[in-house]
């Protein structure tokens, strides 16, 4: 695709503007078809692979008609160039590892968008994955985000849903509170949850005092990691009406 080139320079600008503006449009209109394809539903990664790789493509071809207007060919300088020296070459090495691992992820459905994993001590759902790198959220809504490369080079756990989860609250109570008898109050507020595990059994533990209160620890194991932050808020309602209980 030869363009001829323009002598004006605010021509120059005004095609350069069309080029990135069309790009922009037509890649919304990608992301917006893919997402509404039927054929992918419940695979969010397989929309996530092509709508990438279909993005990336469309961002070549728009660099090469950008540079085309100031007498540039691209595809005669990467094929001048050879393409397996700059798929080689130190600087590409990280990001064209990364891409094939991305691949290698999605196509292998090794991960999809969901499923709960830990890696290097960072545990989370997996929010979205794209050729560069896996989007994980941890228990505190904190996103993470992870090369590719890293998921296939290194061990990592996987957790089938749904999965087994403790959850930890840390309170503090005044002293004129008695323990012992928050300690059953709560317990059996937490075993009436369908969604809260009998066994493990939740508990309350110490973590000593300090001035004026004692602070402790109410933890209790759910049926689903997802489900985690709805029973932290049912329990943290518990623990608000014993200690206005205790007021009256």
């Amino acid at each position: 695709m030869d363009i001829p080139l323009i002598d004006n320079p605010t021509r120059t600008l005004i095609y350069i503007l069309i080029v990135i503006i069309g790009t922009s449009i037509l890649t919304r209109v990608v992301a917006f078809l893919m997402n509404r394809m039927n054929r992918f539903h419940g695979n969010q990664a397989a929309i996530y692979l092509t709508r990438d790789i279909i993005n990336y493509v469309i961002y070549f071809v728009a660099l090469m008609i950008i540079l085309q207007f100031f007498g540039i060919n691209l595809a005669g300088t990467l094929l001048s160039l050879g393409i397996a020296g700059i798929a080689l070459s130190f600087a590409a090495k990280d990001i064209i590892s990364n891409l094939f691992s991305g691949i290698i992820l999605i196509i292998g459905r090794s991960i999809q968008v969901g499923d709960t994993i830990e890696i290097n001590n960072k545990k989370g759902v997996v929010e979205r994955l794209t050729l560069r790198s896996t989007i994980i959220s941890d228990d505190n809504g904190v996103k993470e985000i992870i090369p590719n490369s890293t998921l296939t080079n290194n061990p990592y756990y996987y957790f089938k849903t749904p999965e087994k989860y403790r959850a930890d609250l840390e309170i503090c109570l005044t002293l004129d509170v008695d323990v012992e008898e928050f300690e059953e109050y709560i317990v059996d507020k937490m075993l009436k949850q369908d969604g809260i595990l009998e066994n493990p059994k939740p508990a309350v533990y110490s973590k000593g005092t300090a001035f004026d209160e004692s602070q402790l620890k109410v933890s209790f194991w759910v049926k689903d990691f997802n489900s985690k932050d709805k029973y932290k808020l049912i329990i943290t309602n518990e623990i608000r009406k014993f200690i206005k209980m205790g007021e009256k």
